[in-house]
């Protein structure tokens, strides 16, 4: 990977990050109903990507599904999971979504999981488990059990995103939008009370908080990071982005002073080098090791 893609990837996690831990403030300090944040967030995607909604992908009942997977049902869970969930303990738990992608791979597409990636999903699971671990017991809170669902549903997105055929980045951002935006609006309705005291209260806080997060993190950032993906190897781009959770514990700890002790590094440790080893190729987990033994040699 060229320098330049290097220093773009890196940004993307920032922005990524710097999202986790905005959401945060603005559903628990300002009071934003998570779905009516996650609404209107796409929303905004979807006004903004509304050209590239047509020619529309096939099979259409499928792209629409993967929208409200991996876009409102993701979001929705996750900021769910925010109002009552530090941003470093949400980083930890959502990285679910991989080996949850690696098995619903099995299920759904027929794929074969061998032995390193099978410990590597047990690692991810082991280190998720810690974090949800407290004095008393395994007692996760409502807002990990929001965070392991909201890595279940974009699991289940990425999977389902294999089976649409010719569907181009600014097009899948389209659908995801307009998929999303319409259900999560009545289930604000429906379900949710506050909405126009926290815009009296706090508007251009929220207003920019969904551009950012509408604009800056799906229309340009996801936008950005599918391209990479279509010049770069997957298993190359994937382990990289594992600087988003790191950096959202960083910014987790300085900007929401979450707790970070031992059991929160060492659950994040495990966790993160779970996701490695089911990212990266057999050769790639080797090289390292083959590295030494040729400079011992």
């Amino acid at each position: 990977m060229s320098l330049r893609d290097l220093g773009l990837l890196t940004l993307i996690c920032l922005v990524w990050a710097g999202n986790s831990v905005m959401s945060k403030v603005i559903i628990s300090h300002f009071g934003a109903p998570p779905l009516f944040y996650a609404a209107a967030r796409f929303g905004v995607i979807a006004l903004f990507t509304a050209p590239w909604l047509f020619p529309a992908p096939r099979p259409l009942w499928r792209m629409i599904l993967v929208g409200l997977t991996m876009g409102g049902g993701t979001m929705a869970l996750s900021f769910i999971s925010l109002k009552t969930t530090t941003p470093s303990a949400f980083a930890v738990v959502s990285q679910l979504g991989v080996p949850l992608s690696a098995l619903l791979s099995v299920i759904m597409l027929g794929e074969h999981i061998r032995l390193r990636r099978g410990i590597g999903i047990l690692m991810t699971l082991a280190g998720a488990l810690i974090v949800m671990w407290n004095p008393v017991g395994l007692v996760p809170s409502v807002g990990m059990l929001f965070c392991a669902g909201a890595a279940l549903a974009g699991a289940l997105g990425a999977v389902l995103m294999k089976q649409v055929e010719n569907a181009k980045p600014h097009q899948f951002q389209a659908w995801v939008g307009f998929s999303s935006v319409w259900p999560l609006a009545a289930l604000s309705l429906l379900t949710e009370r506050g909405q126009g005291t926290v815009l009296a209260a706090a508007l251009w806080p929220f207003v920019g908080a969904v551009l950012f997060s509408g604009l800056v993190v799906s229309v340009v950032a996801h936008t950005a990071y599918y391209g990479l993906i279509q010049r770069y190897e997957i298993n190359l781009v994937q382990p990289l982005t594992l600087m988003t959770p790191l950096a959202t514990i960083l910014l987790g700890v300085l900007i929401t002073q979450d707790a970070f002790g031992p059991r929160m590094a060492v659950g994040a440790a495990i966790a993160l080098a779970g996701v490695l080893v089911v990212a990266l190729r057999r050769d790639q987990v080797l090289a390292p090791f083959l590295w030494l033994r040729g400079r011992s040699a």
